[in-house]
């Protein structure tokens, strides 16, 4: 089948969210993969629907059917890993947080479903000459959520870029195409502050030739990228391929030729950033996208030879406890791939799993570095899983050490105004009693 059966399967936007029921539940693509069409046109559902919950992860715009007060009732959002527009409404109570590991969390939802999922809503490229479509951006939950769904509609885009790995998908497997033609969100690359650029050095030093490397986004993963100039062939297996892989592989700096796992290749689970990276993924048969499940697999990450996996954090607490994804009990974000990864990079032969975060937080008013988590806070890696935590003040070697040692590490790269007060804390409260003699 080509593209005259893709053809007969498009239909209007207005004609797709009339098909979804009140009481019903709808699993989305996620990130820069997100239907945007079928999100917007859907509020005007709202007067006929109750009770409609949405599936989401990293919704990267603000609709009306998350943010507005009125969709309460007729709407409900259970989302994987909150952004900005999430943390607000919160408060409203029309969104809760699913806790997950990345790997699993497409399995773990339809186990808690019974495998039961009404709609599944995700984007694809225009169908090529043999009647295939690309998810393109991001496997993450999608192709698990998609094989679920009783109910199949694919948002077309031309925008997207045609990717490959696991993402492919004939047009005969879709139930309802949708075709809306908006530019990709674009999340522009954060130039590193001068703290980020100390950080960045540090990690770097942990970076070998022939390493392969899992990187988040942000100031400090930009940051690393200018200190890997004299860097040899390494390799990419990663949650999130972003702008900073792009100018590493063009300057002959990551080739994949020593990976041990898809040699030859970058590895992703999903991608998310500018133009610029959405150019070099376009039918680029070096870069191949799986399902989550598979990439973020800590035994699957394993399999690669010298994996480093950089994450960051909120807070750090003496028992080398890591919070990622609240503040206290204020949800900010999500556990995601942090665990996977981490734990994949320590069971690699010759990994690490480094989390860097900054010193302070708020102007320097706060240490992020602290003899316990804040009450309520979500611990995203257990102190049993930690390895390699690293600010602008240095490097501190977890791995196998006592709480004791373990708090003489963090003091010496926490900011030095609060350095007594974590010693002093940490005595208060008992959990490294001081030595009297």
């Amino acid at each position: 089948m080509g593209n005259n059966s893709y053809r007969d399967k498009v239909i209007s936007l207005e004609e797709a969210v009339q098909m979804v029921k009140s009481n019903q539940t709808i699993g989305l693509a996620i990130a820069g993969s997100e239907p945007v069409g079928l999100l917007n046109t859907l509020a005007s559902q709202k007067e006929r629907l109750e009770n409609v919950t949405l599936w989401s992860c990293l919704p990267m715009r603000a609709y009306d059917i998350f943010t507005e007060s009125e969709m309460g009732g007729h709407f409900f959002n259970q989302n994987w890993f909150y952004s900005e527009s999430d943390r607000k409404v919160h408060p409203e109570g029309r969104v809760s947080y699913i806790p997950n590991n990345l790997h699993s969390a497409a399995s773990e939802k339809l186990i808690a479903t019974n495998g039961q999922l009404d709609i599944f809503w995700g984007t694809a490229t225009p169908p090529n000459e043999d009647g295939y479509i690309s998810f393109s951006l991001g496997m993450i939950v999608q192709r698990d959520l998609f094989e679920a769904a009783d109910l199949k509609i694919i948002e077309i885009n031309e925008n997207l870029p045609f990717t490959y790995g696991d993402t492919l998908l004939h047009v005969s497997e879709v139930d309802y195409f949708v075709e809306n033609h908006v530019p990709l969100v674009e999340l522009p690359s954060v130039s590193p502050t001068e703290v980020e650029q100390q950080i960045g050095g540090f990690i770097a030093d942990l970076i070998h030739d022939g390493s392969t490397l899992q990187l988040g986004i942000g100031g400090i993963p930009n940051a690393i990228t200018t200190f890997l100039s004299n860097r040899h062939d390494l390799g990419v297996h990663t949650e999130m391929i972003v702008d900073g892989m792009v100018d590493l592989y063009e300057a002959g700096i990551i080739t994949n030729s020593q990976k041990t796992l898809h040699p030859g290749k970058m590895v992703g689970a999903f991608a998310l950033g500018t133009q610029k990276l959405y150019k070099f993924l376009d039918h680029n048969q070096a870069v191949e996208i799986y399902r989550g499940r598979y990439t973020n697999d800590p035994y699957v990450i394993a399999k690669n030879k010298r994996m480093i996996s950089v994450n960051t954090a909120i807070q750090v607490d003496i028992m080398g406890q890591v919070c990622s994804q609240s503040i206290g009990t204020r949800h900010f974000s999500g556990t995601g791939g942090q665990l996977d990864t981490h734990r994949g990079a320590q069971m690699s032969e010759d990994g690490r799993g480094i989390i860097a975060l900054r010193s302070t937080a708020k102007k320097g008013t706060v240490s992020t570095i602290v003899p316990t988590l804040a009450p309520g806070s979500g611990v995203s890696i257990p102190s049993q899983d930690v390895d390699t935590i690293i600010t602008e003040y240095g490097v501190a070697e977890l791995r196998g050490r006592s709480v004791k040692e373990r708090m003489e590490a963090l003091i010496r790269i926490a900011h030095p105004n609060f350095r007594d007060w974590i010693r002093d804390e940490a005595h208060r409260l008992g959990i490294v009693p001081k030595v009297n003699f």
